[in-house]
């Protein structure tokens, strides 16, 4: 069982809801996140309903790279290992490409994509002291196909994250260290409380529990929830761009 997890972007959202989940299964937390007072709240709220856990907190933005290695490292040391690395923290937003908004799209660019392998630099490399661990990066059902409107850079940015995930898993095969990628389907959390509702999403208690599910069973890769997504990812990946467009 890995006991000790990292989760990136811990102050809200999926990583907020990982956390709780976790803390229920008695594991010990690292969690980082811009967002202290967040951060503290939530670590408040699980030692009064898991006192047995440890739970460590610190303040981080992932694209001050120098920061993500230097927090890794000191939870590694506060904990004396890591055992499961949660590469969640990312951006949303994004506008449609040439339409005068670079500065938004390169933020989600660097957030979403450099940002990460920052994350996943840092973690593989005490993995590969440690000669064990569990990275997990969490990329999104709009990688499967490039995307038009203000989901082209976002699609293009978990694209790259699914990539670069399984590259590192190539890197490590018949290794001890673990890589999953996680695709979440529309999981409603506060992030995205004021967009329209959407085909097949569900609300954040049930995404969230599927993404533990998945996440325990340390899959190469996987869809979630499994269904429909995984049935959706089939279609995505072969269906005429004309149609994806129309579905976006």
């Amino acid at each position: 069982m890995r006991k000790t997890i990292l989760i990136t972007g811990a102050s809200s959202g999926l990583g907020a809801g990982l956390a709780r989940v976790y803390a229920a299964a008695g594991r010990h937390l690292a969690l980082c996140a811009r967002r202290t007072e967040r951060l503290e709240a939530l670590r408040h709220e699980l030692l009064a309903q898991h006192p047995n856990c440890r739970i460590s907190i610190r303040s981080l933005d992932v694209n001050d790279h120098e920061q993500v290695f230097a927090v890794f490292n000191a939870f590694r040391e506060e904990f004396g290992s890591l055992d499961r690395v949660i590469v969640n923290a990312g951006v949303a937003t994004g506008r449609r490409v040439g339409t005068g908004h670079f500065a938004d799209n390169l933020k989600t660019a660097e957030t979403n994509f450099i940002a990460a392998l920052a994350q996943c630099e840092a973690a593989v490399e005490i993995f590969r002291q440690q000669n064990h661990g569990h990275l997990v990066a969490i990329s999104s059902m709009s990688a499967m196909r490039g995307l038009p409107r203000h989901l082209t850079v976002y699609a293009a940015s978990k694209a790259g994250l699914a990539a670069l995930a399984e590259g590192i898993r190539a890197e490590l095969l018949n290794t001890p260290i673990r890589v999953s990628t996680l695709f979440p389907g529309y999981i409603r959390t506060e992030l995205n409380a004021d967009a329209p509702k959407m085909l097949f999403e569900v609300d954040a208690e049930t995404g969230v529990r599927a993404l533990f599910k998945a996440i325990e069973k340390e899959p190469d890769q996987a869809c979630v929830p499994a269904w429909p997504w995984t049935a959706m990812g089939f279609f995505m990946r072969r269906l005429p761009l004309k149609t994806i467009a129309r579905m976006s």
